[in-house]
């Protein structure tokens, strides 16, 4: 598994136990990089786990605009914690990551999903985030 996969599902982590616990993400963060600290395998993802947890957070507002729109008839309230996580990692990366092709940010969420959350969850955020990708 490559570093950002790894990233990937550290970020997911984080923002789905800040949505389910009501846990504030700088006490997770500041918990995350301790335990990247002290464990080196954990450090090369932790970097790029950060800087998406960042994003996320700072473009909230647009991403959960973005997703809410090409999310047909439904909204953030109602998706699992999990695809909110996922959409919301992969449409940071589509928005606001030059560096990751739309593709990857996409088959990277799919992927997580379908090891994560409902069997109809891939299909579901591959929709929204190649909707989303298609308009910018």
């Amino acid at each position: 598994m490559s570093a950002r996969t790894k990233a990937r599902r550290r970020a997911m982590d984080i923002l789905f136990q800040s949505d389910i616990r009501g846990e504030q993400i700088p006490t997770i963060l500041a918990a995350e990089a301790k335990r990247a600290a002290t464990e080196p395998a954990r450090e090369a993802s932790w970097l790029y786990a950060r800087e998406i947890v960042d994003g996320v957070i700072d473009n909230q507002g647009e991403i959960d605009e973005q997703i809410t729109t090409f999310a047909k008839d439904w909204s953030l309230e109602r998706m699992p914690a999990v695809d909110r996580a996922l959409l919301r990692i992969g449409a940071w990366e589509i928005l606001y990551n030059d560096e990751v092709p739309t593709a990857v940010a996409i088959d990277e969420a799919v992927e997580l999903a379908k090891e994560f959350s409902t069997d109809e969850s891939g299909s579901f955020i591959h929709g929204v985030l190649a909707r989303i990708g298609r308009s910018n």
